[in-house]
């Protein structure tokens, strides 16, 4: 008998659980900063529960958005959902239940996260749907992550906003969609064969390269005036130096006509940088 919402082996794949990595960190950072130390756990707690439900949602509604280009797709065309491991019915009662522990989520942290709950939601659903019109899509992702910072900050301050955060904000959002490009590398060929909207199958790989690496140096930026906004000590701009220099080794192993690194460039490299913001925030208000 199959489980209501699909086994938890493919549901874990169908959301990529493990590129939970590169979001919740940032929301711990924006907690971190607004408490100015360890924020309290019951917030921290509804928070993670947040943040894991909203990313799930959207996920999974990509995966219903993007049913038809996935059946077509050889890299994708053994998901979860496209298989029938997972049917259609099964992921959208996935949406809607994981939608529902968000809402109740934000409405245990505070009144202003549940009013901005619902926006929320449809912000994280729309990107799925802009790559057939656009070529910001990279950056609309960005951005739905860079609310990452923004929600840790009011989950704990909701009466009050710093630049910090919002700082931290376009410093994800252009930190996600350098390495978006970058996958979107191995759909190339795909995304213009169906006119979908990428920046390499858009522009070309030396144009999509360039945006790449200007969006990774505007990470770095960002990123340094963000501990500048929070008075953070040294250890969080040693920290930022070592983060450029893996932005700049991850800009190195990218090669359109050789995409054997982008793993390591999209999760590899990219999965170490959160953690570290976070442990940076840390010590920079330790220290």
């Amino acid at each position: 008998m199959r489980a209501p919402l699909g086994q938890f082996a493919d549901i874990c794949s169908m959301i990529k659980i493990e590129h939970s990595v590169f979001a919740l960190p940032y929301a711990w950072a924006g907690a971190v900063l607004a408490a100015r130390g360890l924020p309290p756990v019951q917030s921290l707690i509804f928070l993670t529960i947040a943040m894991a439900a909203v990313r799930s949602f959207a996920m999974a509604f990509n995966r219903l958005a993007d049913l038809p280009l996935d059946r077509a797709n050889p890299r994708t065309c053994k998901r979860p959902l496209v298989s029938g491991r997972i049917s259609v019915r099964q992921t959208w009662a996935f949406c809607g239940v994981t939608a529902l522990i968000f809402i109740a989520s934000c409405a245990a942290l505070n009144n202003l996260c549940l009013r901005l709950s619902a926006p929320a939601l449809l912000f994280a659903a729309a990107y799925s749907l802009l790559k057939r019109f656009t070529s910001l899509c990279h950056f609309w992702l960005g951005a739905t992550l860079g609310l990452a910072p923004l929600a840790g900050w009011i989950s704990v301050t909701p009466g009050s906003m710093n630049l910090a955060p919002v700082l931290l904000f376009f410093a994800v959002t252009f930190w996600v969609a350098a390495f978006d490009i970058y996958y979107s590398f191995q759909d190339m060929d795909f995304d213009k064969a169906f006119g979908l909207y990428s920046v390499p199958s858009v522009y070309g790989t030396k144009t999509a390269l360039a945006i790449a690496a200007f969006s990774h140096c505007m990470t770095a930026v960002f990123l340094s005036l963000a501990g500048a906004a929070a008075g953070l000590s040294w250890p969080w701009f040693c920290i930022c130096a070592g983060i450029a220099v893996l932005l700049f080794t991850e800009h190195r192993l990218m090669n359109a006509e050789d995409l054997r690194h982008v793993n390591t460039a999209f999760f590899t490299l990219n999965g170490a940088i959160s953690p570290v913001v976070l442990a940076g925030v840390i010590l920079g208000i330790l220290v």
